[in-house]
């Protein structure tokens, strides 16, 4: 893996050497200060990490995948799952003073590419600020941003994508 321990510092002998390319370990040799927004259930991750199609030759995953209302008992056990590892991942990075987070419990994608998502009068909210208000914060020094919600369905403020079919890969 082209000596990926020597060029990333961060990385110990104990970990597989592919590992150290990951977001996870790459940002821990971050210095600059940077905001994390993220939804605690992504929409193109659960499709594509989480519960991929080629793994799912049942379909079982099928009608959870595209609406998150359709998940049953077990599945959303394995999506809070998968909640928690994001949460554990971030759990250094919080931390740091410097550094922001917005995670909340939608079942979404780019929820900064969207005014709906970003600061409309419905978009998510968590401790009733918006992803928008939560970034100015940040980025002005108001307060310090660390906001992380809890366990879908408790935010009623979140848009949920609802899919005909899969998400587009494009």
């Amino acid at each position: 893996m082209q000596d990926l321990r020597k060029k990333f510092t961060h990385c110990s002998s104990d970990m597989e050497p592919g590992q150290c390319i990951f977001p996870r370990e790459v940002a821990k040799g971050i210095h600059t200060p940077m905001f994390i927004l993220n939804p605690a259930y992504d929409v193109w991750q659960v499709e594509h990490v989480l519960s991929p199609e080629g793994s799912d030759p049942e379909h079982l995953w099928q009608n959870c995948r595209l609406d998150i209302t359709k998940c049953d008992s077990k599945q959303l056990e394995t999506l809070q799952g998968f909640r928690k590892e994001l949460l554990d991942a971030l759990s250094e990075f919080k931390k740091k003073k410097d550094w922001g987070m917005f995670i909340n419990s939608c079942y979404i994608h780019c929820q900064s590419m969207n005014s709906l998502t970003w600061h409309s009068p419905s978009a998510p909210r968590i401790n009733n600020k918006t992803i928008a208000e939560s970034v100015g914060d940040w980025f002005f020094n108001r307060r310090e941003v660390k906001e992380i919600d809890c366990e879908y369905p408790c935010n009623p403020t979140c848009h949920n994508a609802v899919l005909d079919q899969p998400y587009n890969e494009e």
